[in-house]
């Protein structure tokens, strides 16, 4: 069973499937099969690969084992002798594989202990002892933090004792354990930062960290007495208002000072949604709506009650906003707000399922931001199934795409009687504390100043500088990426040891660099925004998410190379994720009015689906949901595979953009089976059907021509066709077919008084111009051969160039004129186009002997083309 025959692995598989329990394995294919540990999808046969790479292995099994109290463990089973260094071969994989799939015991066996059969009996196989661990030499843990944290780590890793310099890590920690661990610290008192972990992944290097954060300032409290007659400025200690403002405040929403709750600032994300609203006269962008199916009656009464609990629960369903008259705006949340929901009555020929979504069409409808809270609904019964349709809205301002599953899945649980499970709320005010009281803008503008500073040109893919105003501008496109696509590129982030969201950066800068003809691009990045929280992150509510700028460069790289950058600059990013958009463009070097990027990219983790149970279905998540950039895409992580969705400005098929973006990570795939170092920049990005449709579709060649005439012979016929239609256009500068042709005629009899003619030279030194355009067209017409001299070349190299080719005329005109003056022979006639094209002379075609044979041109390369 342990030989790389297929059917032998196959065997394997097959075996492993009966020892574990129900579901805790899938098969991926003949050859390869995973299992689950925690949310993890591991594929063991990978790790059992590495390992038959380390010297002193001769063979190995890696098993997914219950270890003391039922918590599975990746055990991995060697074939060795008492020579085999454990903490070498836990080194070496490490820097192989990334840090969940390491195993977390390694046990040496002499001999596989074998059944009756003469097959593996992995009943017999002994259970890791603690030398099977990771283990560094025994400190004990110093100090309260230290000793506190080493008894957290040891309960959730089930090591026993921790000294201070074991590793999270190397115990058999992963990061869903330490998302755990850090929200048991800080039930403790200890405020971590599960972000250094992953640099100090000791227990006295976390525990340093822990230190410094437990010794800062905690989130001050909400002031306002409940009942209280009214609101005095020192109630409120995250923002600063005056007696007036507050007063105004506390007139200007529902119930006046008894319900305000508490006042605070924005986040700077919330400002920025906040300042477009205002921008827009017609409907918001960031108003979203997604359906939902009910049974029966009961059941939608059920939804609506239970929606109601949540509001109940949470301060940021509880907010509205008021900025009239007051200096900053603020965000005010109430003691009690009621769910505003309403039947419909259908009217007209639309379907019901059309006229509730455009109740709630972002394009025209705008809640009111003053009245809490900012989600409404509408139902009506369809009168054909007699089931019940929803329309629910909510407003961006107070939940991000995080905070809305999880209104869902609390909705859920107490439409379920479920309430007494849902843990205590997290006031989202302490997240307004921690981004606005206690960021560091100094460490926010040396980082952003560091990626930007020699950014001198917008990022503004497919030529979309100007940011959307309309909805009716914006077309979207969603698609599944294929099964085989999405396993390579989980398998390829694994090799590399980088994320799959990195791959997905890397590939959509690959994409803006072939749009732009850029090497370096810039482009947002929405982050999740919780990484950082103060508190319990996955227990909070609100708009915690944040667009940040990211700059990848393309060029100079091997491709491994580039998803290795591009992930330790997201890694540094996400210690700035709630540092304001407008203070990071300020850092690049682009004048404030010009936009730093048009293009962002939001790859978020999200579910498959909710269950409400019985007789209530949603039919989609973000519903019409847009951003205010013209080229957008999110990435949904469902675990078992991706979805992309685009969305454009209509001048761009989003369809397109997909199949670009495609390519790209196939491309990136490849690239990385074949050879990482292979360059970055020569991965194509360009889908072979859309290679197809410009190189030989839009360049087909098989209708026939008159091959016979030269094309100012063809210029001729077209101006006898349509001698009124515009031909040439340069700014406010107009030419007709007829107009072009009148004075390209003027020119070239000029020229053939001059002795042009079959085989002689014209050299032109114009800027692009109707009059270049005339000259060039009039050489033609002469029966000459044009020879460019491009003004941007210094003067030597103009002179050389006259010198060499000895033309019979030089067409110039203003100071080019006069500086080619200089450089010609004297006996080189300098004609200007525009003047002699502006005289009285004659307007017939000439008649010349030239024929398609005969010399069109003649170019002096740069040395690299030539």
């Amino acid at each position: 069973p342990f030989s790389a025959d297929p059917d032998a692995r196959m065997y394997r598989t097959g075996d492993l499937a009966r020892w574990l329990p129900d579901g805790n394995v899938e098969y991926l294919g003949r050859n390869d099969f995973q299992v689950k540990i925690r949310g993890f999808r591991i594929e063991l046969g990978e790790i059992e690969a590495r390992l038959a790479d380390c010297e002193g292995v001769r063979e190995s099994i890696v098993l997914a084992r219950e270890v003391d109290g039922g918590d599975k463990r990746l055990v991995a089973y060697c074939l060795a002798d008492d020579t085999l260094d454990i903490g070498a071969l836990r080194e070496r994989l490490s820097t192989r594989l990334p840090d969940y799939m390491v195993p977390s015991a390694f046990v040496r066996i002499a001999a596989w202990p074998l059944t009756p059969n003469g097959k593996l009996d992995r009943n017999a196989l002994p259970s890791p002892d603690g030398e099977a661990y990771g283990r560094r030499e025994y400190e004990a843990p110093r100090g309260r933090i230290e000793t506190a944290m080493a008894a957290v780590w040891a309960d959730l890793l089930k090591v026993g004792r921790v000294g201070r310099h074991d590793n999270f890590f190397e115990l058999g920690g992963h990061s869903l354990i330490a998302i755990a661990m850090v929200a048991r610290l800080r039930g403790q008192g200890m405020h971590a930062d599960i972000r250094d972990l992953f640099t100090a992944s000791t227990l006295s290097a976390f525990a340093a960290s822990v230190r410094a954060e437990a010794e800062a300032l905690q989130v001050p409290p909400n002031l306002i007495p409940e009942g209280a007659a009214r609101i005095l400025p020192d109630m409120l200690p995250l923002v600063s208002l005056s007696q007036e403002e507050i007063d105004l405040i506390a007139g200007r929403v529902d119930g006046g000072v008894a319900n305000v709750q508490d006042v605070y600032r924005l986040s700077p994300l919330q400002e920025g949604i906040l300042f477009h609203r205002m921008l827009d006269r017609k409907g918001d962008l960031y108003q979203i709506a997604f359906m939902l199916n009910f049974a029966d009656r009961a059941r939608l009464d059920g939804f609506l009650l239970a929606m109601q609990g949540v509001i109940d629960r949470h301060d940021a369903l509880r907010t509205c906003f008021v900025w009239e008259g007051l200096a900053h705006p603020v965000q005010v949340v109430l003691r009690r707000a009621r769910f505003a929901h309403a039947p419909l009555l259908p009217q007209g020929d639309r379907s019901l399922r059309e006229q509730l979504i455009a109740h709630h069409d972002a394009a025209v409808f705008r809640m009111d931001l003053g009245r809490a809270p900012l989600l409404r609904c509408v139902y009506a019964q369809d009168p054909v199934s007699g089931e019940w349709l929803m329309c629910f809205a909510y407003h961006h301002l107070v939940v991000d795409h995080a905070s809305i599953e999880a209104v869902i899945e609390e909705t859920a649980a107490i439409a379920q009687g479920r309430a007494s499970e849902l843990p205590q709320p997290i006031p989202f005010r302490n997240h307004i504390w921690q981004t606005t009281l206690r960021t560091d803008t100094d460490a926010h503008d040396a980082f952003f100043g560091t990626m930007l500073a020699d950014i001198d040109q917008p990022t503004a893919p497919f030529g979309l500088l100007e940011m959307n105003a309309s909805h009716a501008r914006v077309v979207e496109a969603r698609r599944p990426l294929p099964e085989a696509l999405s396993a390579s590129l989980k398998r390829s982030a694994r090799e590399q040891g980088v994320s799959v969201a990195t791959l997905m950066h890397v590939a959509w800068a690959m994409v803006l660099s072939r749009a732009t003809g850029m090497s370096r691009v810039v482009f947002g990045t929405v982050l999740f925004g919780r990484m950082g929280a103060s508190s319990d992150p996955g227990r909070a509510l609100g708009l915690f998410i944040n667009t940040l700028p990211l700059r990848v460069d393309v060029a100079g790289l091997g491709i491994g190379e580039a998803l290795r950058a591009t992930h330790g600059l997201l890694s540094e990013l996400m210690r700035h994720e709630h540092a304001s958009l407008a203070m990071a463009q300020r850092c690049s070097g682009l004048e404030a009015t010009v936009p730093l990027f048009t293009s962002i990219l939001n790859y978020r983790h999200s579910s498959e689906g909710v269950g409400f149970g019985d007789g209530i279905s949603i039919e989609g998540i973000a519903l019409g949901e847009r951003t205010n950039y013209p080229l957008a895409i999110s990435i949904d992580d469902l675990g078992s595979g991706f979805e992309i969705d685009l969305q454009t400005h209509s001048s761009v098929d989003p369809e397109v953009v997909g199949d670009y973006f495609l390519a790209a990570l196939s491309g990136i795939v490849d690239a990385l089976a074949a050879d990482p170092a292979v360059p970055a920049s020569s991965i194509d990005v360009m889908p072979v059907a859309e290679s197809r449709r410009i190189l030989e579709f839009w360049n087909a060649t098989s209708r026939d021509y008159p091959s016979a005439l030269c094309v100012h012979a063809l210029f001729e016929s077209q101006v006898e066709r349509t001698p009124d239609a515009i031909a040439l256009q340069a700014g406010d500068d107009r030419l007709s077919y007829a107009d072009l042709n009148r004075r390209a005629n003027r020119l070239a009899h000029r020229l053939i008084a001059l002795g042009v003619g079959p085989e002689r030279m014209v050299a032109v030194c114009m800027e692009r111009s109707t009059e270049m355009v005339v000259a060039l067209l009039a050489v033609l017409k002469a029966g000459g051969a044009y020879v460019p001299l491009d003004p941007s070349y210094p003067d030597d190299r103009l002179a050389y160039m006259l010198g060499d080719c000895a033309p019979v005329a030089v067409l110039a005109r203003g100071p080019l004129a006069e500086r080619i003056a200089g450089m010609r022979d004297g006996g080189i006639p300098l004609v200007d186009p525009a003047m002699e094209a502006s005289l009285p002379a004659n307007d017939d075609n000439p008649a010349t002997t030239v024929g398609p044979s005969n010399l069109a041109y003649m170019i002096y390369t740069s040395g690299s083309t030539g």
